[in-house]
């Protein structure tokens, strides 16, 4: 039986939901003021850093360009390194990602993954539900407890030797609106942080697992500099030795890749790596540029990491890490396994061998995949170029990085499969995000919110710029746009779609949002008001 709780006394946490069972050791009065000090201390300059981001975008809607900032020039130019890396990270190969739900997170620290990153963020939908669950998960997986039994009567348990435990919590921009703080809704970022830190470091920093955390949709080191002093305030709090916690920072938006030096030296103390956020970094591209026609991109597909601006950006996120002495990590393999067609599931498979080679041969450290069967497809490719734990040493002294490097528009074209392959896969994302699925495979891609995102902004870039054409001569306009979504009933399956009950309503969300004058920042933060 749920049990309804309004407010909280302790803190002046006020929380705006129904706890279920086994809630409330989570959400305990101890931990919620933990909670709310991370939120009287360091939310009025989450909130100034976000108005920031406003500034700046506004800056770039006038014309100006994202460049390496001049005033942070010394710190480039420095010779400085991160602290030394923690053993249970210096072989980070592959990386296996997902949502917090329960019999993911077994799967994910069984597979043979050096390392699970428990989303709280891009592939998670930020039910309450599913975030006070995903709490309770984890504590029971740093505990050695968790267990499932499925409906088939399988069950589920961590093995001896698992991989290791880093936690995703939501970005800055994301708010927890069931929870309160003298009236205020306490950052997503915050709540997942505060309340996995309060109930799991002290046993992680006892086995000398951390806690690791990957920090996301950073948009600049002073939102590095946020997360160093939210994590030192919470080691001072929990009685941890400073420097306990570990981050890695996910340069997933333009603006970031002009201050990796400057966002690894705010963290220098307990910073790892960087990671290539190829999906997130496409659509901050597009965000970006919103007002430029000179940099639209062509269809997803054509976007691949060897394009030249995206071939830039992981050849310098490289370079600097490893000059500092930080990993550097390689991006997501969408891909999954492709049952019933042999030939169909090789060439997936061909295209992830070729990836994970690129990342390898390139100096990566190592790699992400979404799904276990491409663990040993990742692992070979790492295996043959990577002979040591990690490629530290690699310094790529031979690349040399400009500004235009990182922000020209490669050549490319726009089908009539791509737009609206674009509509269907936003519809059917935003579908089961809204019925509280947050990872969805759709066209045998692991899809989640980045590539939703990359989707919706790509339509809103190409219909709100006038002239541009599909690659048979049809005009891209409103007409053709309207046309797609009034059939799209017509494109999807008749039934197993996830949320599928749901697609009318994320049909006319998007529809909404590529209408409007100007470029919604996130498409999750409208979605999000219309979860329970």
């Amino acid at each position: 039986m749920a049990v309804p709780m309004d407010q909280f006394s302790a803190g002046a946490v006020e929380i705006r939901a129904v706890l279920k069972p086994g809630h409330a050791g989570i959400a305990t009065p101890e931990a919620l003021a933990f909670v709310a000090a991370l939120h009287r201390r360091f939310d009025a300059r989450r909130r100034e850093l976000l108005q920031a981001r406003q500034a700046r975008q506004a800056r770039f809607d006038a014309g100006e360009l994202p460049d390496f900032l001049p005033e942070t020039r010394d710190i480039r130019e420095a010779d400085w390194r991160v602290a030394p890396i923690p053993a249970a990270l210096q072989d980070r190969r592959v990386e296996i990602t997902g949502p917090v739900e329960r019999k993911m997170i077994i799967n994910a620290l069984n597979s043979g993954a050096k390392v699970f990153m428990a989303d709280f963020e891009d592939s998670s939908s930020p039910t309450w539900e599913s975030m006070l669950d995903g709490q309770v998960n984890l504590r029971d997986a740093v505990a050695g407890t968790i267990e499932y039994r499925a409906p088939d009567g399988r069950e589920y348990r961590l093995k001896p030797d698992t991989a290791v435990l880093i936690v995703r919590p939501r970005g800055w921009h994301l708010p927890e609106k069931h929870a309160r703080v003298d009236g205020e809704e306490v950052a997503g970022a915050l709540f997942d942080f505060g309340l996995f830190a309060f109930h799991n470091a002290k046993a992680l920093a006892a086995r000398d697992r951390g806690p690791y955390f990957y920090l996301p949709k950073i948009q600049s080191h002073r939102e590095a500099a946020l997360w160093d002093d939210a994590m030192a305030f919470a080691e001072s709090e929990l009685a941890l030795p400073p420097g306990t916690m570990k981050a890695t920072v996910l340069i997933e938006t333009l603006p970031a890749v002009f201050e990796m030096d400057e966002i690894l030296h705010a963290l220098k103390s307990r910073i790892v790596g960087l990671n290539c956020g190829r999906w997130d970094y496409i659509f901050s591209y597009l965000k970006t540029f919103r007002a430029h026609r000179t940099h639209i991109l062509p269809e997803r597909g054509q976007v691949t990491m060897t394009v030249p601006f995206l071939k830039a950006y992981s050849e310098l996120l490289i370079r600097t890490c490893h000059r500092r002495g930080a990993f550097a990590m390689g991006g997501m393999a969408a891909q999954i396994p492709i049952s019933g067609d042999a030939d169909a599931n090789e060439k997936a498979l061909a295209r992830v061998r070729a990836d994970k080679e690129r990342e390898a041969r390139a100096g990566h450290d190592g790699t992400w995949v979404a799904h276990p069967g491409l663990i040993p497809v990742a692992l070979a490719e790492f295996d043959a170029a990577m002979p040591t734990p990690n490629q530290l040493d690699r310094l790529r002294a031979d690349v040399h990085v400009t500004r235009d490097d990182l922000i020209t528009a490669p050549a490319g074209t726009i089908s009539r499969n791509g737009f609206l392959n674009n509509i269907d896969v936003c519809v059917r994302y935003l579908a089961a995000w809204l019925d509280g699925l947050g990872c969805v495979p759709i066209h045998h891609l692991m899809e989640d919110a980045a590539t939703a995102e990359i989707s919706r902004a790509q339509l809103w870039q190409w219909l709100h710029h006038e002239g541009l054409a599909l690659d048979d001569g049809t005009p891209i306009d409103f007409a053709l746009f309207d046309a797609a979504i009034q059939t799209i009933g017509e494109r999807l399956p008749k039934s197993g779609l996830p949320g599928q009950e749901r697609v009318p309503q994320a049909a006319w969300m998007l529809a909404e949002l590529t209408h409007a004058k100007q470029l919604a920042d996130f498409l999750t933060l409208p979605a999000y008001a219309l979860l329970p």
